[in-house]
């Protein structure tokens, strides 16, 4: 495909990078976040600004940059297997059109087997590449769908080789008992039991308290975000009310309601506030956004670019 010409901040050395989350990570307790801990850094499908989303080298890569969470949307292939896709149809992102015809009218995740999926090529979007200066990814298959295990591996080895916590963010995409109750089974099996390591988020208020229950029962605990594109909605909804079975509020920045004293309420009502999404790649412009945000006590951010996050978050914190 054509090369895409990036800015020349995204032509930094990845070693860059990494300073900053240490940075970061060291002065980002003078922000004013629910918990008081520094606010997160949440790669959004990855370092999904530079590297086709939902795949195991932009997770790598987000990794590398220092980001705290990494963020898979997660749905159920045909042969009932979780993997990282945003759409429910794979044809944005892949090049099924090119290799299957359709199926029941289109290119549902859920109407193709997880070899049926392997077998396609994923096509970047918008500033992203199918490279990174300076990165070479460590896994097998870097570009294709990967399974949640798969995810799940590459977090682990990436733990041990880095000596820190990388967090997980999986998002259920489609609502209901199945899906949710998958996601939990293979945390389970992996190891994760209910730690500062896991939030699992959901559009639909029903499936977060469908995880509620359920993981209850198994003995887990992670952390639950209902998420909503309009801070309004969320009010409407009676946030002490969504704190009675969820941990978190995730909100879009861009739509109604979004404000410092949203976030004061949420906090008021025990809910962390975490925000979405972080697109603009031009540090110029994605820096103070990301400031601000922070400044009004949001306790984390999902961002395309986590290297620009992560700077914005240190220059947040930094003394006056």
């Amino acid at each position: 495909m054509p090369s895409i010409s990036l800015p020349r901040i995204r032509q930094a050395a990845l070693a860059s990078a990494l300073a900053l989350g240490s940075l970061a990570s060291a002065a980002a307790d003078r922000l004013p976040t629910l918990d008081g801990k520094p606010p997160l850094v949440i790669a959004h499908r990855g370092a999904s600004g530079y590297l086709p989303e939902h795949t195991l080298a932009g997770y790598e890569l987000a990794v590398r940059m220092g980001a705290d969470y990494v963020e898979p949307d997660l749905q159920l292939t045909r042969d009932g297997q979780l993997v990282a896709m945003h759409d429910l149809s794979l044809e944005r992102t892949t090049d099924v059109a090119a290799k299957f015809a359709a199926r029941n009218g289109g290119y549902l995740v859920s109407d193709f087997s997880l070899e049926e999926i392997r077998s396609l090529s994923m096509r970047p979007q918008g500033t992203a590449q199918t490279s990174y200066p300076g990165f070479t990814p460590s896994t097998p298959h870097p570009l294709r769908v990967p399974t949640l295990e798969e995810i799940i591996a590459l977090v682990r080895r990436l733990e041990a080789n880095g000596s820190r916590a990388i967090g997980l963010y999986p998002e259920a995409k489609q609502p209901g008992p199945r899906l949710a109750t998958q996601i939990l089974t293979v945390l389970s099996a992996s190891g994760y039991v209910g730690t500062d390591k896991v939030f699992i988020q959901s559009f639909d208020a029903d499936t977060i308290r469908s995880l509620q229950r359920r993981q209850a029962a198994m003995g887990l605990n992670f952390k639950l975000v209902l998420l909503n594109g309009s801070a309004n909605r969320l009010l409407a909804m009676d946030l002490q009310r969504i704190a009675g079975y969820a941990q978190g509020v995730g909100v879009s920045i861009r739509g109604e309601g979004m404000s410092r004293s949203f976030i004061e309420m949420a906090h008021a009502a025990g809910l962390t506030v975490h925000g979405y999404t972080f697109a603009e790649g031009r540090p110029a412009q994605g820096e103070p956004e990301v400031r601000k945000h922070l400044n009004w006590g949001m306790d984390g951010v999902f961002a395309n670019y986590p290297d620009v996050a992560l700077r914005a978050r240190a220059q947040a914190a930094a003394p006056r």
